[in-house]
């Protein structure tokens, strides 16, 4: 797992692009894992600061309990769609996964979160998904801390 930051000096233009797709809109989508194992999506915002990716829930949030007990979780980033005749300009989407690690100050604990809790996202995967120069092929591009960035074209 990595910090952002940690991304930012191994792959800077990637994680400029990663962030400006995260920055093109204020709501974003955040995925944790319910208490029965299945899946819960959430609105939510984040920010990018001090090699932080940061996100927050306020107190008796249903995502705040998925992530106190099962800190996995994927953040997806705005989402757009191509525009008929102007693919080429879609700027694609980006979405970031991994463990969310709770921010505590000195008077509160992560089991009794009196005003919410701010989590660090230690990560595991960035992704950004996006249409080649000529609007005719998907392209991924990915990071993982086991094998670095990769990018793949496909029909």
């Amino acid at each position: 797992m990595a910090t952002w930051g940690e991304i930012e000096q191994l792959y800077p233009e990637f994680a400029a692009r990663v962030r400006a797709l995260f920055d093109s809109e204020r709501h974003k989508t955040l995925a944790t894992v319910r208490a029965d194992g299945s899946p819960r999506i959430s609105g939510i915002e984040c920010d990018f600061s001090d090699g932080e990716l940061r996100f927050g829930s306020m107190p008796a949030a249903r995502k705040l309990a998925d992530l106190m007990r099962d800190p996995r979780f994927a953040l997806h980033g705005p989402t757009t769609h191509p525009v008929e005749g102007k693919e080429r300009e879609w700027p694609g989407e980006a979405k970031v996964s991994g463990r969310a690690m709770a921010v505590v100050d000195d008077d509160q604990t992560p089991a009794e979160p009196q005003d919410g809790v701010q989590f660090v996202a230690n990560i595991s995967e960035v992704v950004i998904t996006r249409l080649n120069d000529e609007a005719t092929l998907l392209v991924v591009e990915s990071w993982t801390p086991t094998r670095g960035y990769r990018l793949v074209e496909r029909e």
